[in-house]
């Protein structure tokens, strides 16, 4: 088949790229050429996709079996490809995310479940991430004439991510030592592989149709102490983790999800539903899930390549407790506990 990439060059977009190589299809991806290298083996077209006249020379004389757009933040914008690439291509492949839906997590995520309000064609300032990501949903449903398929991923991790979530972990646990472990060990995770999202989303595309859902790892998937721990078998690290009351963190100003990444916080009615998001829909259309220690392991393995002081990763990588913070908090508890 042929097979158009929006993006292509950074996380996901390199997973979808670098699977669609594998099952022998040409890969064409637009990008500006800035995130990282072009996986080889693709046609680059580089452009930037809110200029009218690049779009328009993208499509200019091809046409593809689907397109799967993996860099879509701004419904204006998102709108602008989708209109400009009817006609040329059958599918329109969207990753939004479960961000995407009104009240998530407060709520419960659903692959039926409403969006946030958001205009097609809304503007960067006219929402935050999630809320933007309903717009770009609406755009592409509403700009193309054609099959239109939404995924809409929750937590991604794996090898190439851009976000330093699972790099932090990997990069602090290896250091060893006494480390600062939130809340509770049998705390309940979920994530995708963004090889297992891309695996996926490819083959919904290439049997066609328009289609909804909701993707990550089943309820149950793993826990916060498990995944930490696969992070210290994997780095085959001295470690020792400390498990931190979330209550006594909030008092310490530890940041979820920052500073502490993947920790939501100590429960409440605004997050009760992270992690139980159901994936019934896509589990049934042939989603399928890696083990949790594969996924680790094969990021530690891309990332220890990387000299440490070099694992910054773009201006995304803003995830990380600072180490004097860090060793300040366990103080403080060491002395609460004494």
């Amino acid at each position: 088949m042929k097979v158009l990439v929006i993006g292509g060059s950074g996380f996901l977009g390199r997973a979808v790229v670098e699977e669609a190589l594998a099952r022998g299809h040409e890969v064409t991806t637009f990008n500006r050429g800035r995130s990282g290298a072009d996986v080889p083996g693709v046609e680059a077209v580089r452009g930037d996709r809110e200029s009218p006249a690049d779009l328009e020379r993208l499509a200019e004389g091809r046409k593809w079996d689907y397109v799967v757009d993996t860099s879509g933040y701004v419904p204006r914008v998102v709108g602008a490809s989708a209109r400009a690439l009817t006609g040329h291509a059958g599918t329109y492949a969207f990753i939004s995310t479960i961000s995407a839906l009104a009240g998530f997590p407060a709520e419960p995520a659903g692959d039926d479940a409403e969006l946030w309000p958001c205009a097609p064609d809304a503007g960067p300032e006219d929402g935050n991430y999630g809320v933007l990501k309903a717009g770009c949903e609406r755009a592409v449903e509403q700009g193309f004439d054609g099959d239109v398929l939404i995924v809409q991923p929750g937590i991604i991790l794996g090898p190439y991510e851009d976000v330093a979530r699972l790099p932090w972990w990997l990069t602090r646990i290896a250091r060893g030592g006494k480390v600062l472990a939130p809340g509770e060990p049998d705390e309940p995770l979920q994530f995708v592989d963004a090889r297992d999202l891309a695996i996926f989303t490819l083959d919904q595309a290439e049997r066609g149709g328009n289609g909804r859902f909701v993707v990550t790892g089943p309820v149950g998937q793993t826990t916060y102490g498990e995944w930490l721990q696969a992070c210290k078998d994997a780095t085959g690290s001295d470690a020792e983790f400390v498990w931190v009351d979330s209550e006594f963190l909030i008092e310490q100003g530890a940041g979820a999800f920052v500073e502490l990444p993947l920790w939501p916080g100590p429960p409440s009615p605004e997050n009760r539903h992270f992690w139980t998001v159901p994936t019934d829909r896509a589990q049934a259309a042939g989603l399928r899930i890696r083990p949790v220690a594969e996924t680790v392991r094969d990021t530690w393995a891309w990332l220890r390549e990387i000299p440490e002081q070099e694992r910054n990763f773009g201006k995304r990588s803003t995830h990380g407790i600072a180490p004097e913070k860090e060793e300040a908090i366990l103080a403080a508890w060491a002395a609460r506990s004494a």
